[in-house]
């Protein structure tokens, strides 16, 4: 046919060169429909051939999607067998966390899936993109709230505070063995008229720094240590970290809440100050929680070191518990710990989680 429009039966008639039955109208009809590519619709039973250069544009699009089935499918078939494509490979947290299911990549995941009867986590773990389930979820968890990484920027180093106060403490703290971003510590010292003198102290990387310098940027963008079994994302580098952190046997930057407390243990006068704070002991559960713990508390305590503090601070907050309306209230609560040895190798990788009662 030539480049004018044409009428179907017109068409029909010439294909068969006689008048064409109804049915062979139809047939005729149904197969221009059937071939846009080739004839364009231009009204009510009227068609044209396609211009030669969209033509060879729509071909071209046909062709390109016949590559992209081949190559969904040679995806498909490699991630089936439990080997990774590299064009996979490339997007691997998008295709695990912010899946774009119009990539042929994320086609071809989807459709492995389905046939492999696998999550997608699953199915990537059987082709060696992920090492362990921990892997999955710590990557998804940096992937929502570090898209930028865990690293920090360059800026400058944190200077400790000169002039402070010294403290007339003896400062101890209580934290899990692992800790070594030891923030927080207690002291407690006898009164002349009765009573203690019982203080919080809380590390204070912050006098390290102005307002407005880097490391006061990553710390209001961070916020926060972030802490989980067996590693942490802290919230400034380690240099300030170790700096500042209350180790034993330092004396370190803090701000201190002091609380005067009769013998009776009413809190009659309260404080706070920035200052130094000698840290004298570094208390870990593990070795507090044999002689210290809900049994001993109630069935008589054991000799050890660090019972007058310990015993204080305990009858204390019971005190101000039942105050608040709380008595009791945490009698039946199980607190656990939990510790990872990634020395040890397990079906799903790395690392093996140890859960202990406290």
């Amino acid at each position: 046919c030539g480049d004018d429009e044409f009428a179907f039966a017109d068409f029909a008639a010439e294909y068969q060169g006689h008048p064409p039955t109804a049915v062979e109208s139809a047939a005729i009809l149904l197969r221009l429909h059937s071939a846009p590519i080739w004839f364009h619709r231009k009204g009510k039973g009227r068609f044209r051939k396609a211009p030669a250069d969209i033509l060879q544009a729509a071909l071209a699009g046909l062709e390109k999607k016949r590559q992209q089935a081949a190559a969904i499918e040679h995806m498909r078939a490699e991630l089936v067998v439990g080997r990774l494509p590299p064009e996979l490979a490339a997007l691997l947290p998008q295709a695990l966390y912010r899946p774009d299911r119009n990539r042929p990549e994320i086609k071809a995941l989807e459709a492995a899936c389905v046939d492999s009867g696998l999550s997608a986590a699953r199915l990537l773990l059987k082709c060696g993109a992920l090492a362990s389930s921990y892997e999955f979820h710590y990557n998804r968890f940096l992937f929502e709230h570090f898209p930028e990484g865990t690293a920090f920027p360059a800026c400058e180093p944190a200077s400790l505070p000169v002039g402070l106060p010294r403290a007339d403490v003896a400062a101890f703290s209580i934290d899990d063995a692992s800790t070594t971003e030891i923030d927080d510590a207690f002291s407690i010292t006898p009164r002349p008229e009765g009573g203690w003198r019982i203080g919080i102290h809380i590390a204070a990387p912050a006098l390290g720094f102005t307002r407005g310098a880097g490391l006061d940027a990553i710390a209001r963008r961070r916020l926060s240590t972030v802490y989980m079994p067996g590693n942490k994302i802290t919230m400034l580098p380690d240099e300030v970290v170790q700096a500042f952190t209350l180790a034993e046997g330092r004396e370190c930057p803090a701000v201190s809440l002091y609380l005067d407390v009769t013998p009776g243990l009413a809190i009659v006068g309260e404080e706070s100050r920035v200052e130094i704070v000698p840290i004298v002991a570094n208390l870990r559960h593990h070795d507090i929680e044999p002689v210290f713990n809900d049994e001993t508390v109630h069935g008589g305590l054991p000799d050890f070191p660090w019972k007058l503090e310990l015993s204080l601070l305990w009858d204390l907050a019971t005190v101000l518990e039942a105050g608040r309306g709380k008595a009791g209230g945490n009698e039946d609560r199980i607190d656990f710990g939990f510790s990872v040895d990634w020395n040890v190798t397990t079906a799903d990788g790395p690392g093996h989680v140890s859960i202990s009662r406290r």
